[in-house]
């Protein structure tokens, strides 16, 4: 074999060893990996299913949505992780959930967005307890 075939062969070599390192090829984001990460950094996230029409009220039903419950704020409190094709979309979701706030303090909510995902949460959530959820966002 030729030593240009094998630098070759050993070049690929590596840089096969390096994508798989880094996850050439990501698995793709779902809501469900969201709450999965939300869980791993001990946070609550019960009751989870994908969103249904009523689920989104009148919000822009733009992104796909999971519901999730968090049982220590009570009964029906909890959030909603919605994965975006576009920045678009994401932001017109963002954006109504924080436009909501000006409507009274009964529409507060905590809102982050990462990448593709919007995570609203209610806004009964501590401070504390909201950021980590923030944090855990994949």
């Amino acid at each position: 074999m030729k030593a240009s075939m094998k630098a070759a062969i050993c070049l690929a070599l590596a840089c096969l060893l390096v994508l798989s390192t880094f996850g050439c090829s990501p698995k793709a984001m779902t809501g469900e990996t969201v709450i999965a990460a939300f869980k791993k950094a001990g946070l609550e996230a019960e009751s989870v299913r994908p969103m249904t029409s009523q689920d989104y009220g009148t919000a822009p039903k733009v992104c796909k949505g999971t519901r999730f419950f968090i049982p220590s704020l009570g009964p029906d409190n909890g959030g909603r992780v919605f994965l975006c094709n576009n920045t678009k979309d994401r932001d017109a979701l963002s954006g109504y959930y924080n436009g909501l706030a000006a409507m009274g303090s009964i529409y507060v909510s905590w809102v982050f967005v990462k990448g593709s995902v919007v995570v609203q949460i209610n806004g009964l959530l501590p401070d504390e307890t909201a950021r980590k959820y923030e944090a855990a966002i994949p």
